[in-house]
């Protein structure tokens, strides 16, 4: 069965940005009304839209049961899981599913046409696709991200990280500060992804700028569609660009797949699977990978022992990237899933047709799975500590491997050139990303050091 139509959006002209560091920032909310009792699991908790209490929200959800009702943007009710096990299990359920033909309150019309998460809810592609129409999709798309297509792109990312390191000095101002997050955390997995879809140079900031607008919760609604249209409007001509000059990149393939002669009886891909695909991609393949080595650089500024043991030998750079998707996921809280039946999950009932948010961040710090030391940022834990941040089941993130070379790769490289870089302002001022969906600082500003 086919996905819903995206609905193309006609709201206001999309934004234009030139540069990432200055990309425009959505409108942030006024500050919620206060928070319903902590004991009291049965009644809505408001998340908040500015990305201000990310955290905060993440373990009083967490605490108060393993599933919990929240109030979406707009008033449209939800519910999330945050708990482990809880969350595990639902990310494999057989009666959980990605289509929004399951979303009850969208269906019988009681979501807004423009709605802050419509491009979570509605675009076509893998992350919203059940069944046969799944594993069409991931089929296609797993041809780019092949175990030997992914080694085979280290040493280019290697070169990279190389080049990025060392420009960095040249993007300190006086005072010898530079934004690591703009500078060097967004090039690199920006250049990789776009290099793996076939995304030429010169889409790559604005793509990035229109992100930023579109996962936002702290986006108005007519923000968020202006920057799907926009978003629709450059991969249109990224699939121009490659269907006249097709490369040995995934835009190409999926092309072929739209265009070829399906000989097989299998369904082609529609225009809307096409661009749906590469924008999953695109947002995927670099934002979640940005804030992971953001996150990462944060942690290691936060716990200097633990980076001298990691500098000293004494654990892995990978051991690194593990501990901080764990730790400090670079997905908070992820839209959507939708029981097809009602659901019992850890002893609340989750009513069929519910937008479900997968709570990342709070199953991340789960003392029931990783005991009293759960908050404690460890490089140490035992080799094969669980974590969920690239999700479960059949739906598991297509990318992990590229995204978990592209960070051990950052690592490696900045604090090989780096070694006692530190923060230029206290973790507590950074401003943190707007929205509850990413996880992550807007700016990480530091001093490369000696």
């Amino acid at each position: 069965m086919r996905h819903p139509r995206v609905p193309h959006p006609t709201a206001a002209p999309h934004p234009t940005a030139s540069d990432p560091a200055a990309a425009p920032r959505p409108s942030v909310p006024r500050p919620s009304a206060p928070q319903p009792s902590a004991s009291d699991p049965a009644e809505p908790y408001r998340l908040d839209a500015s990305g201000a209490s990310v955290r905060a929200d993440a373990d009083a959800l967490r605490e108060r049961a393993a599933a919990c009702p929240v109030m979406l943007p707009d008033g449209v009710p939800g519910m999330i899981v945050s708990r482990w096990h809880e969350l595990r299990d639902l990310l494999a359920h057989p009666e959980v599913a990605k289509n929004a033909r399951h979303f009850a309150a969208l269906q019988a019309g009681r979501v807004p046409a423009q709605w802050q998460l419509n491009a979570f809810a509605l675009v076509n592609g893998m992350t919203t696709a059940d069944g046969d129409d799944h594993r069409r999709l991931r089929g296609l798309a797993t041809k780019a991200f092949t175990p030997r297509r992914v080694a085979a792109m280290r040493p280019w990312i290697e070169r990279l990280a190389g080049e990025l390191a060392a420009g960095l000095p040249d993007h300190a101002g006086p005072d010898g500060v530079v934004d690591l997050r703009a500078h060097f955390a967004y090039p690199l997995p920006m250049g990789v992804i776009s290099q793996l879809l076939g995304v030429d140079p010169e889409h790559r900031d604005h793509l990035h700028a229109l992100t930023r607008l579109l996962v936002s919760t702290s986006s108005s609604a007519a923000e968020a569609m202006a920057a799907q249209r926009g978003i629709h409007d450059v991969l249109a001509a990224v699939v121009a660009a490659r269907r006249a000059r097709p490369g040995d990149d995934l835009a190409s393939a999926l092309i072929a797949a739209r265009d070829g002669d399906r000989a097989d009886g299998t369904e082609r891909l529609s225009d809307e699977e096409v661009t749906g695909t590469l924008l999953l991609m695109i947002v995927a393949g670099h934002e979640t990978t940005l804030n992971l080595i953001t996150n990462a650089v944060r942690a290691l500024c936060g716990h200097p022992r633990q980076r001298d043991l990691v500098l000293s030998g004494g654990a892995s750079w990978d051991a690194v990237v593990e501990e901080t998707l764990r730790w400090d996921s670079p997905v908070a809280n992820f839209p959507f899933r939708y029981p097809t039946a009602d659901l019992d999950v850890g002893g609340t009932v989750v009513p069929r047709g519910t937008p479900v948010l997968a709570g990342y961040a709070a199953a991340g710090r789960d003392p029931r799975e990783y005991g009293p030391d759960a908050d404690r940022f460890d490089v140490t834990r035992p080799p094969g500590t669980r974590h969920l941040s690239f999700g479960h089941g059949v739906h598991y993130c297509l990318g992990a491997p590229l995204a978990r070379l592209e960070a051990t790769v950052a690592l490696r490289t900045l604090y090989g050139a780096f070694p006692r870089l530190e923060p230029a302002v206290p973790e507590a001022e950074l401003p943190p990303l707007p929205g509850f969906v990413g996880n992550s600082v807007e700016a990480l500003p530091v001093r490369l050091g000696g």
